[in-house]
């Protein structure tokens, strides 16, 4: 398993290095940048859109600029943000951690629901209980995350629901709460952006988990478990879900990336202050350096959540074994 890490690691860095330069030269492919966004106010002279340009490094060649990026990143320098004049791990420090969290229980959610889902879906195919399932399912996966948000906040603001907030992630008096009030207001708000971003992974779960389940259970393996007079529990849980959960473990290292890109839209319908309502604004203003830092953790991310899935596949099925 070391050798096969060290391995993936020496790997790992020209793929992030091809990343990089393909995501750098593409957002440079956009008309303008940052500071001709500026020059359409006409209170900024040309000199100091001049100087504002030579500052940020934009009067040089794409290539160039990509280097000296590299460069810094090296040295984990993530440059600076153009719109706040401040280091780019600084202006992500502010939002990753609310990010992560709410990504954390999306994945939670997503999983805890869709396993047990698909597997009850499976042993009861075709019946009334599967049809019901597989209509949510696809209901799930056919809905847009920001169209559910916009019909959870319409439900939630109609009825008041149990009182859950529609908006941000604290209330305005959070400051003035006790350590546990604070917990428990964090997690009003975390309800329905869960919901909506862990909704379509836990639909596409649940189908994936009932295909592994009914194919693992017509093997052979699981007939002869049957014959050999092993209860239904012991047939299920023991030996068909063993190896119906291998292809979902692999699933698992997608899912990490792309809550990140997921969560965007979901913030922005909810207020919630996190990261990926910074990258889009980023985008837009075109802010190269913090563009760059969210891709660029986009592609850690989806290397790192392979990495784990591996790991778990070798822990999952002592067959599978990494030299």
């Amino acid at each position: 398993m070391r050798t096969y890490l060290l391995r993936r690691f020496i790997h790992v860095i020209p793929l992030i290095i091809g990343v990089s330069m393909i995501s750098f030269f593409v957002l440079n492919l956009a008309p303008g940048d940052y500071v001709a966004q500026m020059a359409m106010n006409p209170d900024i002279s040309p000199r100091l859109l001049a100087q504002i340009r030579a500052e940020f490094g934009l009067d040089q060649p794409v290539w160039v600029q990509y280097f000296h990026w590299l460069g810094n990143i090296l040295t984990l320098n993530f440059g600076q943000s153009f719109a706040f004049r401040i280091p780019v791990t600084t202006l992500i420090g502010t939002r990753i951690l609310n990010t992560l969290i709410l990504s954390f229980f999306a994945i939670l959610f997503s999983w805890i629901i869709a396993i047990p889902l698909g597997i009850h879906a499976a042993i009861f195919r075709y019946s009334f209980r599967d049809n019901i399932l597989t209509f949510f399912a696809f209901f799930g996966i056919s809905i847009p995350n920001f169209f559910l948000g916009l019909l959870l906040l319409y439900f939630v603001v109609r009825t008041g629901f149990l009182g859950l907030p529609i908006g941000g992630m604290t209330s305005w008096y959070y400051d003035e709460l006790g350590f546990f009030q604070r917990m428990a207001d964090v997690g009003k708000h975390l309800v329905l952006p869960v919901i909506v971003l862990g909704t379509a992974s836990l639909a596409g779960l649940m189908r994936q988990m009932r295909g592994q389940m009914m194919d693992a259970m017509s093997q052979d393996y699981v007939r002869t478990a049957r014959s050999k007079g092993l209860s239904d529990r012991v047939v299920i849980y023991k030996h068909a879900l063993r190896n119906a959960i291998n292809p979902l473990i692999t699933i698992f290292g997608f899912s990490i990336s792309g809550l990140l890109g997921g969560a965007a839209l979901t913030e922005i319908v909810f207020s919630y202050p996190g990261l990926g309502t910074m990258m889009l604004e980023a985008v837009r203003r075109q802010d190269l350096h913090v563009a760059m830092a969210g891709l660029l953790m986009g592609a850690v991310l989806l290397i790192v959540g392979n990495l784990i899935a591996d790991i778990l596949l070798a822990v999952v099925d002592p067959r599978i074994r990494y030299d």
